[in-house]
This record gives C-alpha cells, sequence and structure tokens, in this order.
C-alpha cells in the first residue's frame, strides 16, 4: 500500500507509511513476528480542510488489533488524552457501516488497541516509559470516594527513547528502523560540525536556516553512499530535506524562544511559530503542543 501523498507527511510517517515497513517497525517494536498473510490496512487519520495528518501512523491488523503509532521530538503527558481521541476517532470509522448497530441488542466486536510512542528529541530521556490517562484525573477523595480505586476510563501509552544508543536491541532488529536512527543522529553530527558547537541564539536566523538545510542534506547523501536507507532516500532525497528541514525549522524557533527566555511578547512569539507550522502543513494538534497554544487560538489563526 502506498502512503497517501496529497496530504502533508514527515519523512517518519513516509518512511513508514507503507505495509511492510510498518509491520517491521510494529514486529522490532513489541518483539513479535506477526503471521505473514495477516493483512496490516493502514487507517492514519487524515484532515482533508488542512491537508495533512493528524495522527501519524495508524493500523489495523486482521481486524484483530489496531495499533497507533505516534513520533514524537517532545513527549507532552496529555499524550494519553490525544490518543484517546484518536482511538475514538479510529472505532468511529472501523464501526462506520455498523451504526444501525450501535443500539442494537447484538454486541459488535473491535480490534484490540494498542499505543506506541517513539522518541527521538534531543532533550534526555529513559529508554522507556509508561503514560496513563489516569494521572491528569483529578483527586476525588475529598468527595468521599474510595481512595485510589481504578477509575473507569484509562489509556496506557508506551513510550520508547529511539534516539541513537538506547533500546539498541530493539532498534537493531529492524534495518529500517536503525536506518532511520541513525540518519538522524548523522544530521545532528552534522549541525553541530557546522555550529561549531555554538549556542543557537548566537547564530542569525538566516545562518541557522542555511546550516540546518546543509546539515540535512549532507546527511541525507552520507546515508546513500553508505547505503543507510539508500532506495528510500535516492527515490524520496529532495522530499526528505524539505519535510525534515520544516520540521526542524519549527523545533529550532521554540528552542531559541527559551533559550533567550523572553517574557514580553512569548505569545506573539508562540503564534509566529503556529502560522509558520501551519503553513508547513502541520495539525493543529501537534502546533498547539509544542507552542502550549490552544486548538481554538490556533483554529484562529489558521481562519485568519
Amino acid at each position: 500500500m502506498e502512503a497517501n501523498r496529497e496530504y502533508k507527511s514527515s519523512v517518519f510517517s513516509l518512511l513508514f507509511g507503507e505495509e511492510n515497513t510498518l509491520r517491521g517497525l510494529y514486529e522490532a517494536v513489541e518483539g513479535v513476528a506477526l503471521p505473514p498473510d495477516l493483512p496490516i490496512t493502514i487507517n492514519t487519520l487524515e484532515d482533508a480542510l488542512f491537508k495533512t495528518r493528524i495522527n501519524d501512523i495508524s493500523f489495523e491488523a486482521g481486524e484483530k488489533l489496531v495499533v497507533i503509532i505516534e513520533h514524537q521530538s517532545t513527549v507532552s503527558p496529555n499524550m494519553p488524552l490525544r490518543l484517546l481521541s484518536y482511538i475514538a476517532r479510529i472505532y468511529e470509522k472501523i464501526t462506520a457501516s455498523k451504526k444501525r448497530q450501535w443500539y442494537g441488542k447484538k454486541g459488535f466486536t473491535l480490534p484490540r488497541p494498542e499505543f506506541i510512542v517513539l522518541y527521538n528529541g534531543v532533550e534526555p530521556f529513559p529508554d522507556e516509559k509508561t503514560l496513563r490517562l489516569s494521572d491528569a484525573f483529578e483527586d476525588v477523595s475529598a468527595l468521599g470516594l474510595p481512595a485510589g480505586a481504578p477509575p473507569d476510563l484509562e489509556l496506557v501509552a508506551q513510550v520508547y527513547n529511539i534516539n541513537e544508543g538506547h533500546n539498541r536491541d530493539m532498534v537493531q532488529k529492524n534495518e529500517t528502523l536503525s536506518g532511520y536512527v541513525l540518519f538522524i543522529a548523522k544530521v545532528r553530527e552534522f549541525e553541530a560540525a557546522l555550529s561549531g558547537g555554538k549556542n543557537p541564539v548566537d547564530v542569525s536566523r538566516d545562518d541557522r536556516k542555511e546550516l540546518m538545510k546543509t546539515a540535512i542534506t549532507q546527511a541525507v547523501h552520507w546515508c546513500i553512499d553508505h547505503t543507510i536507507l539508500k532506495p528510500f532516500l535516492e527515490r524520496n532525497g529532495s522530499e526528505v530535506i524539505n519535510m525534515l528541514f520544516g520540521e526542524w525549522k519549527l523545533e529550532d524557533a521554540l528552542v531559541v524562544e527559551r533559550e533567550e527566555g523572553r517574557e514580553e511578547g512569548r505569545e506573539e512569539g508562540h503564534e509566529d511559530v503556529a502560522r509558520n507550522a501551519l503553513t508547513k502543513g502541520f495539525s493543529v494538534e501537534i502546533i498547539s503542543e509544542i507552542t502550549g497554544l490552544s486548538t481554538e487560538a490556533i483554529q484562529s489563526l489558521a481562519n485568519r
């Protein structure tokens, strides 16, 4: 199955947005081997208005399992809430043809969900972490309800650090995943070498953009020369450079803002970042997580 190229994507979702690479990724992360004849159906949520993906990748495996895989450079404690929204919409898609049965006497089965988050940001992060929706719930003990009682609603997501040097056994199980990890590591290596180790705030915006694009381009050529993701990068090299450049410009803008520690005009700075991200096709939810702006504020910017 080909990735839907009409919708703006990320390098990660472009690389793993096909049946075979997605199957291999899931098997490596979970340490399992799916039956080779088990059909994989990609059902990633897409927003027709913004021509972008709402979640990174989701798929069904033989109508028995539905998996949502998110790729994040920052991990928000609100991730389980976002995943809850995603799985609700996916189940609605799955059962769309059975709407009349929703209120019937006969129940229908749903594929079991799994939630996986792959982290490759620059901030220190453990190899693995569990995020729970219930961690966000209010304490109701003051209402006289039993303390510590399990909630009636829960969602558990496993976060894995896939930066170079982390979760080596898992990463090495899949050639595409290990190639992606090395490619990102090479981009950062070239970027550090080109900047001479300077702090981002000490480099002009134009110079940072040029530096980032050069680093990404050098990493693409290095990987091709060393047969890392070679067919993928030869086929999509220019698109990968533009995609990753757009992703990293957004991250860079936020890093610089944090480094400068601006208090006045901080919201305007976030709005500038949000506007740029909208033009690059990032989803409202992702921009909200990165900038801290509400989805309503970002939607207002988009409407303007």
